[in-house]
């Protein structure tokens, strides 16, 4: 089955074909600055790169232009568009109402809505990639593959708020977390590696990129992840501030007189390494610039290891044990200093680093040393790969 997968943006549209026989990506790209004036980035399979400028006043403009390519004389993957036989959608935020992913017809398009105050920012953009994509493909079967579906097997000590608990019932103020289809995908992957039950493992996957989180997985399902009602809980990230007291955003909105949500802006886009670094929310650049000796990047690259080893060392608790930990993610598969800062702080757990194997990048590998008591694992997510099985598992 060829399988589209589509992950969308309020300007942007990222896509993949897959075939779900052989999991080969077929064709990717993406539609950039979609609203303003449009561009599109193709490339087929052992083809080049193609780059298309070219006005998308909306989605619905960027998904013909992508089906354009698709079934283009010359570079094109397919003769028709017919040979498209699903498409599946990156929906962020499906509060409590899903527990797993769905094919979409018009009352899931409108439980979507119904939780979009949870994800203002990308609810919104979701739900006009799946508009666009009825419209030009009428009769392809979809499905939705939430970011927080996988998180719903969470205990309530553990996404509960100590706030009033009128406010979980009226509101549904609790913990969601994200990241879920990478957590799943590379939780699963992690216990095929090893060759292990799915269900029998304690496992922590740390998902490291510009927006990061982990997350406790025990015997197969969530208990535990460190990104809340919305991203910005949990760790240090690229620009997102993680956890921060309360009382520090008053304190801080009063003395420089910001509103709330001027406030809630630099907290997301303004702080994490960025803000501490002055420099980058790039852990390339923060490397580049500790090795010359820049005093703040090395800080705020601390300061990222500190609070994920923080997180590693309560999940253990809340499993009573861990058997694997999992780096996953852009600066989880290719930073080993920042692997091997976050592992310095867990030897209580008899985890032992081999310094040769984290030095590999972005390639499936056992990091751990043969007598470390818990293995450590580099796991590369392949979240469109994780949603073009879903769709395919509703499908049949």
């Amino acid at each position: 089955m060829n399988v589209l997968v589509i992950n969308c943006g309020s300007s942007s549209l990222k896509y993949q074909v897959i075939n779900s026989e052989s999991e080969e990506v077929l064709a990717k790209g993406l539609c950039e600055r979609i609203g303003i004036d449009g561009r599109l980035v193709y490339q087929p399979k052992d083809g080049e790169k193609e780059i298309t400028e070219a006005p998308m006043p909306t989605h619905t403009e960027a998904v013909r232009m992508v089906l354009d390519a698709l079934v283009n004389p010359d570079t094109g993957i397919f003769q028709s568009l017919d040979e498209i036989e699903a498409v599946g959608h990156r929906l962020v935020h499906g509060g409590e109402k899903f527990a797993a992913s769905v094919l979409i017809n018009e009352e899931v398009i409108t439980a979507v809505e119904e939780c979009s105050d949870l994800a203002p920012l990308h609810n919104p953009a979701n739900l006009i990639g799946v508009r666009a994509c009825q419209e030009v493909l009428k009769d392809v079967p979809m499905a939705g593959v939430f970011d927080t579906a996988f998180h719903q097997t969470m205990p309530k000590e553990a996404y509960l708020y100590g706030i009033p608990y009128e406010y979980y019932e009226k509101y549904k103020a609790r913990k969601y977390g994200f990241h879920g289809t990478s957590h799943s995908y590379v939780s699963k992957r992690a216990a095929e590696f090893l060759g292990k039950p799915y269900d029998s493992l304690k496992t922590i996957v740390c998902h490291l990129g510009n927006g990061s989180s982990i997350c406790a997985v025990k015997n197969g399902k969530s208990v535990d992840t460190s990104m809340g009602l919305s991203p910005l809980e949990g760790l240090i990230m690229g620009t997102r501030s993680g956890d921060i007291d309360p009382s520090a955003i008053e304190f801080l909105a009063k003395k420089e007189n910001l509103s709330l949500e001027e406030m809630l802006n630099v907290l997301n886009k303004e702080s994490g390494v960025y803000g501490i670094s002055g420099l980058s929310s790039d852990f390339r650049d923060l490397d580049q610039a500790v090795s010359e000796g820049n005093a703040r990047a090395k800080t705020a690259r601390e300061m990222f290891c500190y609070r994920a080893a923080k997180y590693i060392g309560s999940y253990a608790a809340a499993m009573n044990g861990v058997d694997v930990i999992c780096f996953t993610a852009g600066v989880g598969e290719n930073d080993g200093k920042v692997r091997e800062m976050i592992c310095s702080y867990l030897g209580y757990l008899g985890l032992a680093l081999d310094s040769e194997a984290n030095k590999k990048r972005g390639e499936e590998t056992v990091l751990s040393t043969p007598d470390s008591k818990v293995t450590v694992l580099l796991a590369p997510t392949n979240e469109e790969l994780a949603i073009c099985r879903e769709t395919v598992a509703l499908l049949k």
